[in-house]
């Protein structure tokens, strides 16, 4: 683990890590779900609490989880609409593990009496093909 550690005024994907995936070339399902993420609605400035769901077919590397966590954290103090945290955490993701596929969901608690589920999906070129 690299000795970095997120900012808790802004997105923080540096702590982001990597590691081999030992098994290159089996497709696997990694799914991680964590109901400990927040971040801030960028009117009030109130928090905004969610689940989220992260599935993904690992290529060369899967993301290491301490790591994810700390990157999660640092969305903590960030005031940002629902669609561009679910944008923000697929790009980062991608660029760091370079995914086959990607999916992320996002369950938003409760904001006006109004709950959201926002998702976005990532596809490989080669996974394209197909």
């Amino acid at each position: 683990m690299k000795n970095k550690f997120p900012v808790f005024d802004k997105i923080t994907p540096s702590v982001l890590e990597a590691m081999p995936y030992e098994y290159d070339g089996k497709d696997i399902n990694v799914c991680i779900e964590t109901g400990e993420f927040t971040c801030l609605c960028p009117w009030t400035m109130l928090p905004d609490f969610a689940y989220i769901v992260i599935n993904y077919i690992p290529n060369k590397t899967v993301v290491e989880f301490k790591s994810l966590k700390l990157y999660l954290q640092s969305y903590r103090m960030v005031g940002m609409v629902h669609e561009s945290v679910v944008n923000s955490i697929l790009n980062d993701l991608v660029k760091i593990i370079k995914p086959k596929e990607l999916s992320i969901d996002i369950k938003f608690g409760i904001r006006g009496g109004i709950t959201t589920t926002v998702s976005a999906e990532y596809l490989s070129k080669e996974t394209k093909k197909k």
